[in-house]
């Protein structure tokens, strides 16, 4: 089974064709979706994608849009996540390579989403970006006060930070970034990620993988990553499909294994 973990189908780049994008990722073998929250103002638009039985949606505001609601409070996000198509909390962080919002608003709003993931007992997606220090802290800070999930989507950042978040039994997911011929820093640190806590994205429309990069994403390209993974860990094809596939039930556990 083939699983995008981290999709954002709700963005203007599909308005046109979004229903052939979906047809084309299940005759490429990807049977399910989870189609990631931007912010909080959009989730209609998220979660009406996660009408599709094989799609599901998770609600938080990414570092970016922080600045939208700096007041955002956990209790929202936790209101949003009793639908039961919502199966984590995110995508929220920290990116201070862009600095769209002010760095202590990102901080702010990202432990309001940690509190909605602890509370909820849903995983909470991370973005980070440029951040490691900080990114550590926090998540050692708040882990202290009560335990939470973590999943740090398409991870760049270092290996001490993926070292010090693994101590915290978070899981980590790859993207096409991993397929890029400058990205040997990425891959290695990739190597050495815990086995049984990888899972695969697209990000889609952002970042195709290699031989489609610099095109629109989308998610049947996911066999790409997925190959490209097997040949970092030194897995076959079958054992990384079978690897990703458990931990991805294991993280995102409010969907049904079929």
């Amino acid at each position: 089974m083939l699983i995008d973990s981290h999709v954002n189908l709700h963005a203007p780049q599909f308005d046109e064709d979004r229903e052939a994008v979906i047809a084309r990722a299940f005759d490429a073998g990807v049977r399910l979706m989870v189609n990631i929250s931007d912010r909080v103002s959009n989730f209609e638009a998220v979660r009406a994608v996660a009408s599709h039985p094989d799609i599901w949606c998770t609600v938080g505001t990414h570092p970016h849009e922080a600045k939208e609601d700096p007041d955002l409070p956990a209790a929202t996000l936790v209101a949003l996540a009793d639908d039961p198509r919502v199966v984590g909390i995110g995508e929220t962080g920290l990116d201070f390579h862009y600095d769209l919002s002010p760095r202590d608003i990102q901080a702010k709003v990202f432990r309001q989403h940690i509190a909605a993931a602890r509370e909820t007992g849903l995983p909470l997606v991370v973005h980070t970006r440029e951040a490691d220090a900080a990114m550590a802290e926090i998540l050692e800070e708040e882990y202290a006060r009560g335990r939470f999930r973590i999943l740090l989507h398409c991870y760049t950042s270092g290996a001490e930070l993926a070292a010090r978040a693994a101590a915290l039994g978070a899981w980590f997911s790859v993207s096409g970034i991993a397929t890029f011929k400058a990205a040997e820093d990425v891959r290695a640190v990739v190597r050495d990620m815990p086995g049984d806590r990888i899972i695969v994205e697209t990000d889609c429309p952002y970042l195709a993988p290699i031989p489609y990069r610099g095109r629109r994403n989308e998610p049947a390209y996911l066999p790409h990553v997925l190959a490209k993974l097997g040949e970092i860990r030194g897995w076959t094809l079958a054992e990384a499909e079978e690897r990703t596939t458990d931990a991805f039930f294991a993280v995102f556990d409010r969907i049904p294994r079929p």
